[in-house]
């Protein structure tokens, strides 16, 4: 491969901000793993975004990036699945297989689809340098009329359909706005775009914690909604703390601390089919290795705020934050009918881009 901007190269970043900027290019941010491809004739290469190849685990869009972009370009962009008109990040997650038979089955069972939204380089020419505008420019000419698996995303410079779309399109599975200079040039890894997501609240029941990696202080609280069965499920963590205050958390905590945890609504967690019928913490995961995954139950007494962009089924897509204990509220009501529902929006309209929207 010999290409003017060669692999590896780690994506162009965004900082979050709360409200959409003026005098932009706004597209969706795409809630999926984020690739920048390398293609120089037959070769062709998936960079993630921390620079390692993802190309064994998607040979379905090898082959369509093949045929769909030029033959020699590197391109940014997100690799996603659609499942019943939305972003499924589970099913995307089970993509990182060490199986290539699993990874076969699954390229044909759910196809991914990849959604382009940047050049960094065609033929001979390196576009780091050359404004995003151009930039875009050049994209949709490279790509001409695009078919599925490949797409163009959508951009606008019109902050009023941003603003539509930043409400729209949470229903289609989507993370909310990115908001991208016109003049600016490509910076590998450098936060120069902006990220405006979708912020809600919710009470949630705290069942354990685990251990910082730094030593005995806590590294993040394990949180649970109860389902409709009365079953406490598990639905993610809140991990942002100062070192003093987790230091303080964990002597606040002690006098709930269930050891042994027998009679803890979590306490089959080391079952590994448990995991079956249930979301419990520490189940197996790809992408953990072998990250200690072990933690210590609490009795689900205490109730926090916590603040989530959006679910991911029946848990916290990200990391929660969190906001404030609530003395006033009795887990019980920690139960999921409290989490608003976005309305349902067909990921078909965004893809048609502007005047589809």
């Amino acid at each position: 491969m010999d290409l003017p901007v060669m692999p590896p190269v780690k994506p162009m970043l965004a900082k979050a901000v709360k409200r959409i900027p003026p005098g932009m290019q706004y597209e969706a941010k795409w809630d999926g793993f984020r690739a920048i491809v390398h293609r120089d004739g037959a070769e062709l290469v998936l960079g993630s975004r921390t620079g390692k190849p993802l190309t064994r685990y998607f040979p379905e869009l090898v082959e369509a990036l093949a045929e769909r972009l030029p033959p020699r370009c590197v391109v940014d962009g997100e690799i996603v699945i659609v499942r019943a008109g939305r972003l499924d990040f589970d099913l995307l997650s089970e993509r990182i297989h060490p199986a290539a038979s699993r990874v076969r089955t699954l390229a044909e069972r759910t196809p991914a689809s990849f959604v382009a939204f940047d050049l960094l380089a065609l033929g001979d020419r390196s576009l780091l340098d050359t404004p995003l505008s151009e930039r875009r420019a050049l994209l949709a000419e490279a790509l001409g009329p695009t078919s599925p698996p490949v797409h163009l995303a959508p951009a606008t410079t019109d902050r009023e359909l941003a603003e539509r779309w930043f409400e729209q399109y949470e229903g289609a599975g989507l993370d909310g706005i990115v908001a991208k200079p016109l003049d600016l040039p490509y910076r590998p890894d450098a936060r120069l775009m902006f990220k405006i997501k979708h912020e809600r609240t919710a009470d949630a029941v705290v069942a354990g914690y685990r251990y910082h990696r730094s030593g005995p202080v806590l590294g993040s609280l394990l949180l649970g909604l109860y389902d409709t069965a009365g079953a406490l499920q598990h639905v993610g963590v809140c991990a942002a703390f100062p070192m003093k205050r987790r230091e303080e958390l964990i002597g606040e905590l002690a006098p709930l601390v269930m050891d042994p945890p027998d009679d803890h609504p979590w306490a089959a967690w080391q079952r590994e089919s448990a995991h079956e019928g249930a979301r419990l913490p520490g189940a197996p995961s790809r992408w953990s290795g072998k990250k200690d995954l072990s933690w210590v139950a609490l009795r689900p007494e205490r109730v926090v705020e916590v603040a989530y962009d959006h679910m991911e089924g029946d848990r916290f897509r990200h990391t929660a934050q969190f906001r404030r204990w609530r003395p006033d509220r009795t887990p019980d009501q920690c139960t999921y009918a409290q989490l608003e529902e976005p309305v349902r929006y067909d990921l078909a309209q965004v893809l048609a881009g502007p005047g589809g929207g």
